[in-house]
């Protein structure tokens, strides 16, 4: 009988996530049943990152791992509760009570998460906390990890930034303000390759989008450098 603690992570699809993934794929205390992301029901793309809910599939059907959905269509935090929630009650039943996050340092952040997922009994694991976020990344390339950016925040990285490779070039032409893991939300990604996929996915860069801030302030997290923020820049990843 196995007595590993069954665990449900987080997935946004980016490089965090399936770095945090990896470490719990190769961790024998837990056994990964799902995934869960958060899916607009409107545009059917990734809340946030903007990709295409069929890539996130196809990274699911990759690594073998069922893929929970949780969609969403009043892109309020209210609503957002409300359906998660609901999604990880449901796991409840088949003896999941952890939730993984690929979250580095925004003590903030982690405290919301812990303190929102108590109420329903759930204990939420971080398995990237407080690491050096600039050998994570490196440590993400070395592994055979690949991702592209997928959006932007203008308010730290221009336009050339978004639908790029993350490699070590990358790593080292990123502004000083930015932190190597995009973990204050200068950037988020997608990853296509690296162990933790049977195969790659196959994904290219293609149009660039720009959409203006509409959000409220305090839908997220105050960044730790002085920084304005207009708007965000997209690439539309398509599938080969």
């Amino acid at each position: 009988m196995s007595t590993k603690e069954k665990i449900v992570m987080a997935w946004s699809g980016g490089k965090d996530s399936s770095y945090a993934l990896h470490c719990l794929l190769n961790d024998p205390r837990y056994e990964v049943c799902y995934l869960i992301s958060t899916i607009s029901g409107t545009y059917h793309r990734l809340s946030m990152h903007g990709v295409r809910e069929e890539l996130i599939q196809l990274q699911a059907d990759s690594m073998g791992i069922p893929l929970i959905k949780v969609y969403v269509f009043e892109s309020s935090n209210e609503e957002y509760e409300r359906q998660m929630n609901a999604a990880l009650v449901e796991l409840k039943k088949e003896g999941i009570h952890t939730i993984a996050f690929g979250d580095i340092f925004l003590e903030d952040l982690k405290q919301y998460r812990i303190q929102t997922l108590q109420q329903i009994g759930f204990t939420c694991l971080f398995p990237l906390w407080k690491k050096d976020s600039a050998f994570l990344v490196r440590d993400f390339i070395a592994k055979g990890f690949k991702t592209y950016t997928c959006c932007i925040n203008d308010g730290y990285l221009d336009e050339q930034w978004v639908g790029k490779l993350i490699d070590h070039q990358f790593i080292s032409e990123l502004p000083q303000k930015v932190d190597p893991c995009g973990e204050n939300g200068e950037f988020h990604s997608f990853c296509f390759e690296g162990p933790i996929f049977k195969t790659p996915i196959p994904v290219q860069p293609g149009e660039k989008v720009y959409k203006p801030l509409t959000l409220q302030p305090n839908d997220h997290p105050e960044p730790i450098h002085d920084i304005v923020t207009k708007g965000f820049w997209f690439c539309d990843l398509k599938i080969q």
